[in-house]
Parts: structure tokens; sequence; C-alpha cells
């Protein structure tokens, strides 16, 4: 069976609801109910709630576990090529056969209600994971926490709370305190929670949510410390020093992601084979990824071409700071966005690390920001700003401008989808 019986599936699921994103679980329940209550048949759950730092927390856990000789589910959001990407069974995604089944199980066992794409799809990712053997099952929230389809295990193992930034702030509220309560809804009581670098504000709502539940705290620069040494990673809890490899992710911000991954490693009692294995097997796309062939490799010869999916301020400043760790030479950015997106507070972080930008809007997506109107924001910041058709036009042109420079095409998951399936 080919890609196209799943796509055809997921197509129908889009026309479910009207609205994209509609923050309440009456409908999961109903839906999950209807299969079974697969939640409840889960592995052992690890739940990630986060602004930043989600995906690549997720991926080194995977890592680590799979280190240890053990076997994870995951799930995570959105996908960049093909959905497949969003669920993965025991290690391997998901397969085509697979995953035509269980969409059109929750399809009929849907009944034609109304239900939000996530949501549907978040419950055919649950049923999928129930039926299939494994360790652990890894599931990271799509958007906020206590009303996310995937906050439905009463008792997951552990939760991770990764760095939390304004972000979402239509649907999770205005301030950082209203956006910790919602990320901090997926603290279960007496359940574990690993908590990454929070500013004041966040981390007091995440305390006393934890208090009111009586859920043990692990909690970074009180219960762990983790940073850089002699091009090594040094990691300190309780039970003593790690003294470990950089992680495989590029940035200096993995580093806090390693830490809180092995915070939970740890607390969970994986062997030693797990540390390390975290720090050296992981792979998440899309996150400072360096494009080493393929066809837009081969449109701009000699130069060194990154993507990365980061798009709120927290990942404007981390792309930043790992734009200083690289050799110098000239920085161009290809830049597209949503319009749902703080563009100013990602871009302003960047003005000063690039030679210029071209902004272009994400092929099919209907809240991508017009080019020019990106190509404003970014001359506001302090860029050099020009506009082209699409990311293939921009790197040729800055190619045929500048050869050998350095090319960053950044600002938004959506696009970087569309890059990878364009480079193969």
């Amino acid at each position: 069976m080919t890609a196209q019986g799943s796509d055809l599936i997921l197509e129908r699921m889009m026309a479910l609801h009207p609205k994209v994103i509609d923050l309440v679980l009456d409908r999961v329940w109903d839906l999950l109910g209807a299969l079974g209550n697969p939640q409840n048949d889960l592995p052992p759950v690890i739940h990630l709630a986060g602004t930043n730092g989600k995906g690549s927390t997720q991926a080194m856990l995977r890592a680590g576990i799979e280190a240890a000789g053990l076997s994870a589910h995951a799930y995570t959001s959105p996908h960049l090529v093909r959905f497949h990407e969003r669920i993965r069974l025991a290690g391997e995604l998901i397969s085509e056969d697979a995953l035509t089944a269980i969409l059109d199980k929750c399809y009929d066992a849907n009944g034609g209600k109304n239900i939000t794409y996530f949501e549907i799809t978040t419950c055919a990712a649950l049923l999928a994971m129930a039926r299939t053997k494994a360790d652990y099952t890894l599931l990271e929230t799509g958007l906020g926490g206590r009303l996310d389809a995937t906050n439905v295990v009463a008792q997951p193992a552990m939760t991770v709370i990764t760095p939390i930034s304004m972000d979402h702030e239509q649907f999770l509220g205005d301030t950082l305190a209203k956006i910790a309560g919602e990320k901090a809804g997926i603290i279960k009581r007496g359940v574990p929670c690993v908590v990454g670098p929070q500013p004041d504000a966040a981390l007091e709502v995440i305390e006393a949510r934890a208090e009111a539940l009586g859920a043990p705290l692990l909690v970074h620069g009180q219960h762990w410390h983790v940073w850089a040494e002699h091009g090594r990673l040094v990691f300190q809890d309780e039970n003593g020093l790690l003294d470990l490899p950089l992680p495989s992710l590029p940035g200096a911000h993995q580093l806090q992601n390693a830490g809180m991954t092995l915070a939970a490693l740890r607390h969970l009692g994986l062997p030693d084979a797990a540390f390390e294995g975290a720090m050296t097997g992981a792979s998440w796309p899309a996150r400072m990824q360096r494009l080493t062939k393929g066809p837009l490799f081969d449109m701009a010869p000699g130069a060194e071409i990154w993507l990365d999916g980061g798009h709120n301020p927290a990942a404007g400043q981390a792309l930043a700071a790992h734009l200083d760790t690289l050799a110098d030479r000239p920085t161009h950015l290809v830049c597209g966005m949503l319009n749902t997106k703080d563009a100013t507070g990602f871009l302003k972080p960047l003005a000063a690390k690039a030679d210029s930008l071209t902004a272009v809007a994400i092929p099919g997506e209907q809240n991508t920001l017009p080019a020019q109107d990106t190509a404003d924001m970014a001359a506001s910041c302090g860029h050099n700003a020009r506009t082209a058709e699409d990311f293939q036009t921009a790197l040729r042109q800055i190619h045929a401008d500048h050869p050998g420079a350095r090319i960053l095409i950044c600002g938004s998951l959506y696009l970087a989808g569309h890059v990878l399936r364009e480079n193969g």
C-alpha cells in the first residue's frame, strides 16, 4: 500500500473540526472510550511539555533507552516530511499499512463527530502504541499541557518540563506564569518531574503545582547541574558526577536538554550505558542540521548550508549563540515564518550574526507571513533584508552573490519540512 492510503484518511480527518486548535479534552476522552481506552495499556510513560527542547530531549531519552538494550515508543509533532515520523513503535517508524489501519479504526470509531486533526491522530498514536510491546513510551505534548490531547495518562512513570518561554500566547496566556500553569498541567500526583532551566516566574508556578500534588521535583540548579568542561559534558546530582561526551546534537542549548535527559535516565534507574548512548546516539532533523548532500546542496557548491526549525525568541537566541561557536564565515539567512509567531522576537538576536536575510513565504501554509512582512520586520531589527519568490531562488541568489558563504534556512518547522522534502 502506498503513502496515499494514509494521506487520504488524514485529509478526511482535517475536515472533522473547523478549528485547527481547540483546547478541550472532552472529544479525546469520548474517542478513547470508543477505542477501549488504550491510554491505560501503554508501557511506562515519560510525558514531556515545555516551550523549547521537547523534541531534542525526547530524542536523547530514546537514544539512552535504546543504548541500555531497551525499546521505546515515541510520539512527536509536527512531522517534517511524512506523517509517519510522528509515531515510532519500539524504535521503528510506523509502517504505512499499520498507519492506514489505525487511522481507519479511529475514523470509524469517531463516527463523524467534531474532533481536531491533532486530537484524532493522537488517539491513533496511543492505540498503535498500546498494541505494540515496548519498555517505555515517550509522549511529547503538542501545545501546552493541561488540555493537550496527550494529557490522558493517569499515572505516567515521569514527567519532564523543558524550558518555558513566551509562545502560543493566544492559546496559553499572555504571561510566563499563565503559560507555565498550562505546561505544569502534565504534573501528576506523586509522579516525579524533571524540570529544566526556567525563569523564576515559571518555576514558581511549577513548584506550587508539584507541592499541591505531592510530586517530587528534580530541578535544574537545585537537584542536578550540567556544564561543559574541556570538551566534555559534566553532570552532577545526588548520585555523583558523570563525565560524558558532549551531545551529538549541535548547539550550546543542547547541554541543558542533555542535563534533563540524564536526570530522567538516572532517576529511572537505567544502567550506565544509557548515559553515553543518550549523548552520542541522538538524531533530530531540522535542529541545526547541516545539509551535506542532495539537490539543494548541489545548487550551491562550496556553501555551508544549515537548517533549523526554531521559531520563537528563545530559539532565535539559541541560534545566535550557536552561530558564535562556528568558524568565522559570512552568514546569510533564508527565513520564512508563520503569522502566529513572534517574528520580531525571533529575528532580533540574529541581526548581529547575519550579513543578510532573504525572506520567503512558506509554501502551502495558510498562516505564512508574506515574504515582504518578514523582510520589513527583519529590517526593523537591523537586518539587511530582501525577499525572494521561494527558498530555492533565495539559495541561488545568495550563492551567486556570495559563493562559499554560510547559509542558514530558518524560522519554521513547516519551512524546514519543505526544505527536507525538496532535498530528498
